[in-house]
């Protein structure tokens, strides 16, 4: 892991760390009946799985394994202070542009593959601006390897 004096990792990667560790367990999370409503419901891919992490957010298979490979991608790229900036930066613009794609296709539509739902679109605007913000803040003054 990348250290600041004293053996102390660079915050970036403690961020980058924590964010993708967090992916992960909501990906694992929505594999988890009762946590994620009506489960049973749940398809592979398709804006007709009713399942929804937390009774809020829409998810199916897909979405489930993309959360899980987004985790494991955060938790590789936060070993090195260039790599953390670059999954915080780049997930984040990844998300910002999930969320205008969630508010250009119908939630009914074929187009909604992942599927995504109200909540899902105002919670990647946040993510999104979130990470993005956090991969600045964190290397301001720093110039990542």
């Amino acid at each position: 892991m990348p250290t600041r004096g004293g053996g102390r990792r660079a915050p970036v990667s403690v961020v980058a760390a924590v964010v993708g560790a967090v992916f992960l367990l909501i990906g694992i999370l929505g594999f988890i009946p009762g946590i994620t409503t009506d489960y049973g419901s749940m398809q592979f891919l398709g804006h007709h799985s009713n399942a929804k992490l937390f009774g809020v957010f829409q998810v199916s298979v897909l979405h489930n394994i993309v959360h899980l490979l987004f985790g494991v991608v955060g938790l590789a790229l936060a070993r090195t202070v260039a790599g953390a900036r670059t999954f915080l930066v780049g997930g984040g613009v990844i998300y910002l542009v999930l969320w205008l794609y969630g508010l250009a296709v119908g939630q009914e539509s074929r187009a909604n593959f992942i599927p995504l739902n109200s909540a899902d679109n105002w919670l990647h605007l946040f993510l999104g601006i979130g990470m993005i913000v956090l991969g600045l803040v964190t290397t301001r003054g720093r110039a990542p390897r």
